[in-house]
């Protein structure tokens, strides 16, 4: 926990400084279509630094995952075997690939939805978008929705409550960090349940 201690003090300087906002764009472009942490990380702090600016955040935030996931539908779409597939074995779902190709024909659109807004990693789903050839308007929309929304909720909690949440979170840092992975896991075994 220790580590994740350090990771949220050095994130929460960093996000004070005039290069936090390309720091926070990069984080959000490669979290939608390879990179492991979401970008939730940075923009926390960055909100809780500079209150005012926390819908411009927001906003950079869910362009970038967007843009960023049109990168993972393209790996899904064009580079699979290669790319694609390295994601799919480390994220261990590749035995259930077939079957949620099943589910993603019949719900595609609502999985990108309830995806882009869970700590699930939107990655797997930017690239399970291409390869299973989910209609890139309607992919666009949904990441659009689904990412907007998380990332403006969280911004519009910090703006209403920053204080509140700041000392909240620093307070139980420990505890929040063991429940965002439990809700990472779980969100993982959902889909390969699934």
């Amino acid at each position: 926990m220790m580590i994740f201690r350090k990771l949220y003090n050095w994130t929460l300087d960093k996000s004070s400084k005039k290069e936090a906002p390309w720091f926070l764009s990069i984080v959000s472009f490669a979290e939608s279509s390879f990179f492991p942490i979401p970008p939730d990380i940075i923009l926390i702090p960055m909100v809780l630094a500079k209150r005012a600016k926390a819908f411009i955040y927001a906003s950079l935030c869910t362009l970038s995952s967007v843009v960023g996931g049109i990168l993972g539908y393209l790996i899904g779409l064009l580079l699979f075997n290669s790319i694609g597939i390295f994601l799919v074995n480390f994220y261990h779902l590749d035995e259930s690939l077939n079957e949620f190709k099943n589910y993603y024909n019949t719900y595609g659109a609502w999985i990108v939805i309830i995806a882009g807004f869970t700590p699930f990693p939107f990655k797997v789903i930017t690239i399970a978008s291409g390869l299973f050839k989910l209609n890139f308007i309607i992919f666009i929309l949904c990441s659009i929705l689904s990412r907007g929304a998380r990332f403006y909720l969280v911004a519009g909690l910090l703006y209403f409550f920053g204080e509140k949440i700041k000392i909240f979170i620093d307070k139980y840092f420990n505890i929040l960090t063991i429940l965002f992975f439990v809700l990472l896991i779980g969100s993982i075994l959902i889909i390969k349940i699934l």
